[in-house]
């Protein structure tokens, strides 16, 4: 679960009510915050997901992911490379990086990358600055080129979730389709659930 902000809803709101739905992973995304405010919400997110025994990936900054002991960092292709990445948080923390083509993922695989965060896979209101969707075609064809895990996100609802599994996806991240739903823990539950069933279906990739 990536989580955002919106009218009533804050990252720790958002947040819970995807662990709650069966979320194991949050990642926690603000590019507009001011580094106070990252900090003290990335804390709160820290002891939120400590005492569910979930994982906590901290978007782009490096520095909160340290101050807050969080279990890893996700990289853009703008921020910090993989190798100065590490060499800051050691080898015990996890680093993703985003990918939206396949030079950039098989970049990302070669640097060492714990995970590739690939997408969009289908257009997505999330982002205004998103890369044009890729879709099931390009996950296919990178799952086929690169062995590091790929976590697919854009665009992915309920309608296309057990698809986006079968073309070769290791994990889902979603943001509007739990923060936008009514019940955002019984989107989370939903989506869990499927992502599960696709796999057994998929052979448990």
């Amino acid at each position: 679960m990536v989580t955002i902000e919106t009218p009533g809803k804050s990252h720790f709101d958002i947040a819970k009510a995807a662990i709650d739905g069966g979320a194991s992973i949050i990642q926690y995304r603000d590019k507009y915050a001011s580094s106070r405010k990252l900090f003290a919400d990335a804390f709160e997110l820290r002891r939120l997901t400590r005492d569910a025994g979930a994982l906590l990936i901290i978007n782009d900054r490096v520095d909160i992911a340290l101050a807050v002991e969080a279990d890893g960092v996700h990289l853009g292709q703008d921020d910090l490379s993989l190798g100065e990445a590490r060499r800051i948080v050691g080898d015990i923390y996890i680093i993703g990086i985003s990918a939206t083509c396949i030079d950039e993922a098989v970049e990302a695989a070669e640097q060492g990358a714990d995970y590739i965060g690939l997408g969009p896979i289908f257009p997505t209101p999330s982002k205004n600055d998103a890369a044009p969707p890729m879709g099931l075609d390009g996950l296919v064809e990178i799952r086929e080129t690169v062995d590091v895990p790929i976590v697919a996100i854009g665009g992915i609802t309920i309608d296309n979730i057990e698809e986006v599994v079968r073309a070769g996806a290791d994990g889902i991240a979603v943001i509007s389709a739990v923060a936008s739903a009514p019940d955002m823990t019984s989107a989370a539950r939903t989506i869990t659930d499927m992502i599960q069933n696709a796999r057994t279906q998929a052979g448990a990739r």
